[in-house]
């Protein structure tokens, strides 16, 4: 529940942190979107193909050596796939 409120000082705590990181998360996905709308525009000057599988798969791998927290192997898969068809359709305009 968006609204609920609580007198845990604690929990309220977390759930600050949790909103703080919220809003990193929503920069950073702002910010790799215009680095790769720059990159696709570079991509266009080139006559070089946008999409790059190769290049995907390596992101994921590269990322997957980089993983040292919670998040599991398939969530990571989940999570780079999500964020590579959200930029590829923000990216679709004309």
């Amino acid at each position: 529940m968006a609204g609920e409120t609580t007198t845990d000082a604690a929990l309220n705590d977390l759930r600050d942190l949790l909103a703080e990181n919220d809003r990193a998360l929503l920069d950073l996905v702002n910010r790799r979107l215009d680095l790769v709308h720059k990159i696709k525009q570079r991509k266009a000057e080139l006559g070089v193909e946008f999409v790059d599988p190769e290049r995907e798969a390596w992101l994921l791998d590269h990322l997957r050596r980089a993983n040292n927290g919670l998040l599991s192997d398939e969530g990571l898969r989940e999570f780079v796939s999500t964020l590579l068809d959200l930029t590829k359709r923000e990216l679709a305009g004309p």
